[in-house]
Formats: structure tokens, C-alpha cells, sequence
């Protein structure tokens, strides 16, 4: 069983994650993954020392393109799934963006 819990806050170093609930033009913004037929929100894996905030944006603009945004700390999150990381509980940091323009698609 997948077991999610929220936190205000964890050791910085334990942040492997971040995801970013997106919205634009007052709509949520949803990515399809590229491996799955399924549509999620904004967000990805923490490269080694990048700060997690760093993180959020170079994922919101990977997935998105977008370009100017405001975002925003949310909260830490956790998950502990029997299928991920033998078991154990792994953190995240969950973000809030407001898209204000979108890189052009030609």
C-alpha cells in the first residue's frame, strides 16, 4: 500500500523530489508522461547539488516550456510505496506556479 504524507518542513539534503501543482489562465496544467499513458503534474528528480527550488523551475519549464512564472513552497511531502526505494520513504518538495507565457511551439 502507498502511504503519502505532508510536512511543513525536512532536513534540506533529504529532498530528492519536486513537484509543481501548475495552473495558467486559471486551468490546470497537466504533462502526458512519456512512459506511461498517463497525465501528471510538473516535476522530477532533483540533480546532485542543485537546490530544490532550482529544481522545481528547470522541471516546470522541461515538461512545460514555460518561461515566466511565479512559484512557491508548498510543503514537504513523503511517499512510502512497497515498489519504490525497497520501501522506504522517500521526500519531496511540493510548489504551487502560476504561468505567465509559455514557450512558442513551431
Amino acid at each position: 500500500m502507498t502511504e503519502v504524507k505532508f510536512y511543513d518542513n525536512m532536513d534540506d539534503e533529504l529532498l530528492k523530489f519536486a513537484v509543481i501543482i501548475t495552473k495558467a489562465q486559471n486551468k490546470y496544467v497537466f504533462c502526458k508522461h512519456k512512459d506511461r499513458d498517463t497525465w501528471e503534474i510538473p516535476g522530477g528528480h532533483r540533480e546532485q547539488g542543485e537546490n530544490i527550488m532550482d529544481t522545481a523551475k528547470r522541471e516546470l519549464y522541461e515538461e512545460t516550456g514555460a518561461l515566466e512564472f511565479d512559484i512557491e513552497l508548498v510543503c514537504v511531502y513523503s511517499v512510502t510505496a512497497p515498489d519504490n526505494f525497497d520501501g522506504s520513504e522517500s521526500f519531496g518538495m511540493l510548489f504551487f506556479a502560476d504561468v505567465k507565457c509559455f514557450e512558442s511551439v513551431t
